[in-house]
């Protein structure tokens, strides 16, 4: 009888299926795990994890960021201080809600003064990535910013040359656009990525799940 293959990597527990058909107990452990996690240096300056949340059972889309900022850091929650609120309002652009997606980010601890993850950070927290996307079972997949783009595409191309096209991740639909940390900086960017949000609305129109 062949081996049952695990959800996410030897250093996480291995999932049975059962588990693995159920996003929430899948999400919950890995969530548990990696509250105590000292995979790499993140955890020395952290103040709280900050692990996926919404729903965890075919969400129409899963959002991966890059990582969390101060507010996230200090809450605990992902996409909670100013890019939080942007990001929520691209969802109301294509009449959805937060309680309709999952969030999560390609690192789960802040990195100091918000600089960009380092490589052996990312593939650290890469087997919490690659299991909660797995469990979660989303319709599609949007990469918000550079760092998740490239981790998921796993590209070396700027964002302006990934944007714009459908990719693909583990056979689900890939859509990579600007991150909202930098919509802050460059309000002129956003109608770029109002458009990415209906081409995604019509990917899931194709799709039969809008």
């Amino acid at each position: 009888m062949p081996k049952k293959k695990p959800l996410v990597s030897s250093s996480l527990p291995l999932f049975s299926s059962n588990i693995l058909n159920d996003g929430t107990t899948a999400i919950g452990a890995m969530k548990d795990r990696c509250l105590t996690c000292t995979l790499c240096k993140l955890h020395e300056t952290r103040t709280n994890v900050v692990f996926g949340e919404g729903l965890m059972c075919e969400p129409k889309i899963a959002f991966v960021g890059e990582g969390p900022g101060r507010n996230e850091d200090e809450q605990g929650r992902p996409f909670v201080g100013d890019a939080g609120d942007v990001l929520m309002r691209w969802l109301a652009s294509i009449r959805m809600t937060r309680d309709q997606v999952y969030i999560c980010n390609t690192v789960n601890c802040r990195p100091p003064k918000n600089r960009t993850p380092e490589e052996d950070e990312l593939e650290a927290c890469s087997t919490y990535l690659h299991g909660q996307l797995l469990a979660v079972k989303p319709k599609v997949i949007v990469a918000l910013g550079a760092t998740a783009a490239k981790a998921l595409a796993r590209s070396s191309k700027a964002i302006g040359e990934l944007r714009g096209q459908w990719l693909q991740w583990n056979d689900i639909p890939l859509r990579a656009t600007y991150h909202p940390a930098y919509i802050l900086r460059n309000a002129a960017a956003e109608e770029v990525v109002l458009k990415d949000f209906e081409r995604i609305a019509l990917k899931l129109e194709t799709l039969c799940i809008a």
